[in-house]
């Protein structure tokens, strides 16, 4: 609207200019030398017009003509360019769908026509590492890491390609000077952060930890548990070289991180080493509320020195009703219990979890077994069942299993990443159970507890005429076995109480090959007084002794236990019932 408005003025303006100057009188005389030229003033003013149209026409001819050469060299100079981008989108593009011969050719195409162009050099680089030219992307890295304006992009470029080189030294080099550029860069400080803690430089990586909470890349909570981290693993290095030093580290760590269970331990034991017992079982509280440990319910057992294994066992006892059903306070009330040899409370806090034990459960219940029965067999038992029982949890950080706490994971480097879980590839499938039993452990832990008293055997007889028959022997004890091999084939004579002979004459044995096989149906543990003690009686039953995939057997050099005692030496010299015999007997 206000340039119609401007529009029609100008035509008014103009005009009203043209009729004021028709109306004006007069003429308009040029005189140059001899020349004359006289004219009114419409028309004056109307061949002025015409000069100074004709003068700019001929003037933007000429421009025109002046500037044709420049005009050519910049429309080429564009095609060119549009050329060099177009060869950078398609080239991108091949790279982010694999086509690494594509890129190849689109990355020559944006060289030639947009050499200075620094998507070309990334186009280069990228193009060069899709074919696994190494020398190529670092060219270009190098080329990038030269101009100001993709400095930084080339130094994490020529970063990448050291960490594939595997050249730790290379990487931190280039990290370190993208970090003197760019303090807020998020990579350049992670990787240098890493580097720190790989070296144990506890002082530089806090220092590149208040550069990055000052820069903003992390938050204020996440401040406080890194440096919490990070003083803690100060002060676990110098425990036992400076402990002024690693106690006011720990202190100050579990300020910032009172759930960290390192940092609670630690400074539970520097507060009960002074004394401070009430403030060091807080500090253990506090912990074991967030996450229950067994270091933590190992620092709050001792966390006064010189108390009996009983009040322990009481002090362990409170921890756990802080967390009450977790595994991890009934595995500290049993080990307690153990050590206090209260064997009734420590069964009773494992009996939740005895039906699918893990691998500590297991154990402790073969040390319950051991120590308050001596019963080996239970005890092997139970061992063998904690090799295929569940993991416990462990310090885990991406995938990587340790035995005890870091402060970064030797994986990704990454602050912080160790956590008390239960690593992933220990973790039970669904499609069938976890844990399955031996027929030994089901054998062994089905048969109840019966103490067997095994008396020693009396010596062999010795014969006298052998064309005649041996007369009876006075019964003793236990059976006595044969000496020779003559009496191998002749049923030993055992008895308790003196019984009249047989009158007639036994008849003779048959050959060992003829002899029947004895039959399997009582029990696998029977001891020797269960034999009958006369002269010849029924041949007694065994169970053959069923061995797992897994089971070592029984040690024939090793020590005896309660366990071999009861079962006997292995059956392989002799066959047939006397050979059964004569092992019972001894030998």
């Amino acid at each position: 609207m206000v340039r119609i408005i401007l529009f029609l003025l100008l035509i008014a303006l103009g005009a009203w200019g043209a009729a004021w100057v028709a109306e004006q009188p007069g003429d308009v005389v040029l005189l140059s030398g001899n020349l004359k030229i006289s004219t009114t003033l419409p028309r004056f003013v109307a061949g002025l017009g015409i000069v100074i149209v004709a003068a700019v026409m001929l003037w933007a001819i000429l421009r025109g003509l002046w500037r044709t050469p420049a005009r050519i060299r910049k429309n080429r100079r564009e095609k060119r360019q549009a050329r060099g981008r177009h060869a950078i989108t398609q080239g991108l593009l091949a790279i982010g769908h694999g086509d690494s011969t594509a890129a190849r050719a689109h990355a020559d195409v944006a060289r030639r026509h947009a050499a200075e162009d620094p998507l070309a050099l990334l186009l280069e680089a990228q193009s060069a590492q899709l074919d696994g030219d190494r020398e190529g992307a670092q060219r270009a890295f190098h080329a990038m890491a030269e101009r100001e304006d993709t400095r930084l992009l080339g130094l994490r470029g020529l970063f990448i390609e050291a960490q594939r080189a595997d050249d730790p030294v290379a990487a931190v080099m280039v990290a370190e000077e993208a970090l003197k550029l760019s303090p807020s860069s998020s990579w350049a400080s992670h990787a240098v952060l890493g580097f720190c803690c790989a070296k144990s430089d506890w002082t530089g990586a806090l220092r590149i930890l208040d550069n990055n909470q000052s820069s903003g890349l992390i938050d204020k909570a996440t401040y406080r548990r890194h440096r919490g981290v990070l003083l803690t693993a100060r002060a676990l290095e110098l425990e036992k070289v400076d402990r002024d030093l690693a106690r006011q580290s720990v202190m100050e760590a579990v300020k910032l991180a009172p759930t960290l269970v390192p940092a609670a331990v630690l400074a539970s034991k520097f507060e009960s080493e002074a004394h401070q017992v009430r403030r060091s079982m807080r500090l253990v509280e506090t912990a074991w509320l967030a996450q229950p440990h067994p270091d933590l319910a190992d620092a709050y057992a001792h966390v006064k020195l010189g108390d009996s294994a009983r009040q322990r066992l009481v002090r362990v006892e409170t921890l756990a009703a802080k967390a009450p059903g977790h595994i991890e306070g009934a595995l500290a009330i049993a080990r307690a219990a153990i050590d206090a040899s209260e064997f009734a409370k420590a069964r009773e806090a494992l009996a939740p979890f005895i039906a699918a034990p893990t691998q500590r459960v297991a154990l402790l219940m073969a040390d319950i077994e051991r120590t308050e029965h001596g019963d080996s067999g239970r005890a092997r038992a139970w061992t063998l069942r904690a090799v295929r029982a569940m993991h416990d949890p462990a310090w885990t950080a991406d995938g990587y299993v340790s035995d005890r706490w870091r402060p970064v994971s030797p994986v990704t480097g990454r602050l912080d990443a160790f956590q008390w879980q239960t690593p992933v590839a220990a973790l039970p499938s669904d499609k069938g159970p976890a844990i399955e039993s031996s027929p030994f452990e089901e054998a062994m832990l089905a048969t109840p507890r019966r103490a067997v008293v095994l008396e020693p055997p009396a010596p062999a007889p010795v014969e006298t005429a052998p064309a005649e028959p041996p007369a009876p022997v006075a019964p003793e004890p236990v059976v006595a076995p044969a000496a020779t091999a003559a009496q191998d084939n002749a049923p030993p004579a055992a008895s308790v109480e003196p019984e009249p002979a047989p009158a007639a004459e036994p008849e003779p044995a048959p050959p060992p090959a003829q002899q029947p096989a004895p039959a399997v149906a009582a029990p696998l543990f029977r001891a020797r007084q269960d034999i009958p003690k006369a002269v010849p009686a029924p041949i007694p039953a065994v169970i053959p002794i069923v061995r797992a995939p897994d089971d070592p057997g029984i040690d024939e050099d090793g020590p005896p236990d309660e366990f071999a005692q009861q079962i006997g030496p292995p059956k392989a010299q002799a066959g047939g019932w006397r050979g059964f015999l004569s092992r019972w007997g001894g030998e």
